[in-house]
């Protein structure tokens, strides 16, 4: 059977998402017909809308019939994330047949070849390396769902080392999502937070880099004891009957033969690193240039797909067989153009049938009783629970920060402390939902099925939470602040 280039989601992965996923919106939408509904004040300020905390009040049931709760999927298209919805499913398929291209013409295989060469094959070196190069991305300017276009290639360079596609995964996208939340200027969660609750911009960070560190050393345990583990016994890989096809593309690379390969596929290279590079100023200016922050992620999917396509015609493919690979790349991914769209439609079904104020109000109230450390730790899991509803970090910002702040400051939480454990809770399950389309789409970008990366990531999740708990410990303790 010939082997479709790009990434493809399988059938078996794509039935158990939509089958968790529809579970959800059947659970939200009769949320909607137990929950009372419940409305808090907006008010414009600096340009945003923020939340009046002491404005709350019940209100009369929507008219939201259950019919709507199917049609969801469709109607959010139309609503007020429908323009965000349309660029990542449009930035995917980009990514997807841009990958496709560089995977059929060879180009994937030459990168592999030149990093394991740059390292003189010391891959434990290099695994270690790459992951803090991805965590301090995420860390320090706030990139997640940008690195999605380099997953193809660490799962590629996860599958000649002699590892598994959840290796790749986590050498990248885990890594990265480790540093978006243990974050140390991330602007698109300590910068707003801080902002709306009025502290000195990325003010702090001298007790921010040890949690750094200490979230990157459990991190580096965890991915390289999984490693050397499948390395030994490749049975024990949780992927080891999925990875098969993809392993074999791999495990007979030949890298000197590669190093001399044609001299089409080093133009090709030097073509594609250009758009590399553009892609990386798009990444590092996005979060400082509100102008290009606002375009970032449709700016990395078109340099990526003109990236692609041209490496693709440079290395010598036929026009027909470049357009047929960026074809298989396209269809590959097109099935997660459904999840997507199921898991954006929980959050609307929630907030059309007016119950999401309600349940933000009513997890708020808990703090009036609790002491400072308790309820360090009560804003931590509100932002955790807040998560499974809105994915967005900014957006859950504006939603929760008016409503915490005040209470913070009445029981004597201080604002850094709660800034910190807002950041942990919407970063940490940020790869845990199924309901964030970021992680529909990394994982159908492979053969991992949620369950099996549920599995894998769980334990690491439960260090995590220790850790950060006893950071926010320290912080109530210290009166981390300024204020």
């Amino acid at each position: 059977m010939e082997t479709k280039a790009g990434a493809q989601i399988s059938a078996k992965a794509f039935i158990q998402s939509v089958i968790i996923l529809f579970v959800i919106m059947m659970v939200a939408g009769l949320l909607t017909r137990v929950v009372p509904a419940g409305r808090y004040a907006r008010i414009a300020q600096g340009g945003r809308e923020l939340i009046d905390a002491d404005s709350f009040q019940f209100v009369e049931q929507p008219d939201y019939p259950i019919w709507r709760w199917f049609t969801a999927p469709v109607e959010v298209l139309g609503g007020p994330d429908g323009l965000i919805v349309i660029v990542i499913i449009l930035f995917i398929l980009m990514v997807g047949g841009a990958f496709a291209v560089l995977d059929q013409v060879g180009i994937l295989k030459a990168v592999i070849a030149k990093i394991v060469r740059a390292f003189g094959g010391k891959k434990y070196l290099l695994l270690l390396v790459i992951s803090f190069f991805f965590m301090a991305l995420g860390a320090f300017f706030g990139i997640l769902e940008e690195i999605v276009p380099l997953i193809p290639l660490m799962l590629a360079l996860s599958y000649y080392l002699g590892w598994d596609a959840l290796v790749g995964l986590g050498m990248s996208v885990l890594a990265t999502n480790m540093g978006f939340s243990a974050a140390i200027t991330n602007p698109f969660t300590i910068g707003i937070a801080q902002k709306i609750a009025g502290l000195p911009l990325f003010s702090g960070a001298w007790f921010r880099v040890p949690i750094f560190l200490a979230i990157y050393a459990v991190f580096a345990v965890f991915l390289v004891r999984y490693a050397k583990k499948i390395e030994r016994n490749p049975e024990t890989s949780l992927v080891h009957d999925e990875d098969q096809a993809e392993r074999a593309k791999y495990a007979t690379l030949d890298l000197e033969a590669i190093a001399q390969s044609s001299p089409h596929l080093g133009r090709a290279m030097s073509w594609f690193s250009v758009f590399l590079v553009l892609i990386l100023l798009v990444l590092i200016g996005g979060p400082f240039i509100p102008a290009v922050s606002d375009y970032a992620l449709p700016l990395v999917g078109i340099f990526f797909l003109i990236g692609g396509i041209g490496a693709g015609m440079l290395a010598g493919g036929e026009k027909k067989a470049v357009f047929k690979a960026l074809w298989e790349g396209v269809s590959g991914i097109a099935p997660g153009i459904l999840l997507i769209l199921m898991a954006v439609s929980i959050k609307h079904i929630v907030v059309s049938g007016g119950i999401m104020d309600t349940i933000l109000h009513s997890v708020a109230q808990p703090f009036s009783q609790a002491s400072p450390f308790v309820s360090a730790v009560i804003i931590y899991f509100l932002a955790l629970l807040i998560e499974f509803f809105v994915a967005s970090g900014s957006a859950k910002a504006f939603l929760m920060m008016p409503i915490l702040l005040p209470l913070a400051d009445l029981v004597g939480v201080t604002r850094q402390v709660t800034v910190m454990a807002y950041c942990f809770g919407d970063g940490f399950s940020n790869l845990v939902y199924p309901t964030n389309p970021l992680l529909l789409i990394i994982l159908g970008l492979t053969v991992v099925s949620y369950p099996k990366w549920l599995k894998w990531t769980l334990p690491l999740w439960g260090v995590v939470i220790l850790i950060t708990v006893a950071f926010l410990a320290l912080g109530v303790a210290i009166g981390y602040g300024p204020f």
